[in-house]
């Protein structure tokens, strides 16, 4: 319990402000999950939860009863959609593992261009439901953002799990909005791993890209059924 009520309430010292150590943790495991889905490894999945699970108790750290800048219940409700979705991902991969009897992750492919209409229109539709009902729940303006990082995530983690390329360019989307929301409402450290991140998706765009193109699926559509490797492409081996 010592070690639960210090997890909770421990912060760090920078300048004349302070920041959360479960914000800290929770997006160093958040980031851990980012570089393992680059490298297609299954322990993304369980790493991304833990760190969603931290991350759920700062953006609802009123509610626990700690100090935090703002309550952003889209963000919140982020880390518990994130947790669902995961589980969906971590089988789907699991189950390519277990078929190929070896360290196996899905090989990237393009999804349809119905299905990238589908995604796009799904998030503009989402924002715009979402938006009224985390605006009553008084999620920190402006409110829209919150909503399109809620719903861009969702679609974006979605598409990890199904190994379409484009889901990083998903999440270049979200950071576009989701750093300048975070850096508002005073969530600094999340703000500036998001900023970082955000270079990151478009490191693991040209890996995913250069992967689904080694492997002869740069022109394959969603509909296909998912396949396996054995292993990462070798960096050492010039494509």
């Amino acid at each position: 319990m010592d070690l639960l009520r210090w997890l909770f309430d421990a912060q760090i010292p920078v300048g004349g402000s302070v920041l959360i150590l479960r914000e800290v943790l929770g997006n160093i495991f958040g980031l851990a999950s980012a570089f393992g889905g680059m490298r297609r490894k299954v322990w993304a999945w369980p790493v991304g939860i833990v760190g969603n699970l931290l991350l759920l108790t700062v953006f609802l750290g009123n509610v626990f009863g700690s100090a935090t800048p703002a309550t952003l219940w889209g963000q919140a409700g982020r880390q518990v959609m994130f947790i669902a979705v995961a589980a969906y991902g971590w089988q789907r991969w699991k189950q390519g593992r277990s078929a190929d009897g070896g360290n196996t992750a899905v090989v990237p492919r393009w999804a349809s261009n119905r299905t990238r209409l589908i995604l796009a229109a799904a998030l503009v539709a989402g924002t715009i439901a979402l938006t009224p009902l985390f605006d009553s729940l008084g999620s920190y303006p402006p409110v829209w953002a919150d909503a399109w990082t809620f719903v861009g995530s969702l679609l974006a983690t979605y598409g990890m799990a199904r190994g379409w390329t484009e889901f990083w360019l998903m999440w270049v989307a979200v950071d576009i909005v989701g750093v300048p929301l975070l850096f508002s409402a005073g969530y600094y450290a999340s703000a500036f791993m998001y900023l970082f991140y955000g270079f990151f998706t478009l490191a693991g765009f040209f890996v995913w890209w250069n992967a689904s193109r080694r492997a002869g699926k740069a022109g394959g559509r969603d509909e296909q059924p998912a396949s396996v490797e054995t292993a990462f492409p070798d960096p050492r081996v010039k494509l």
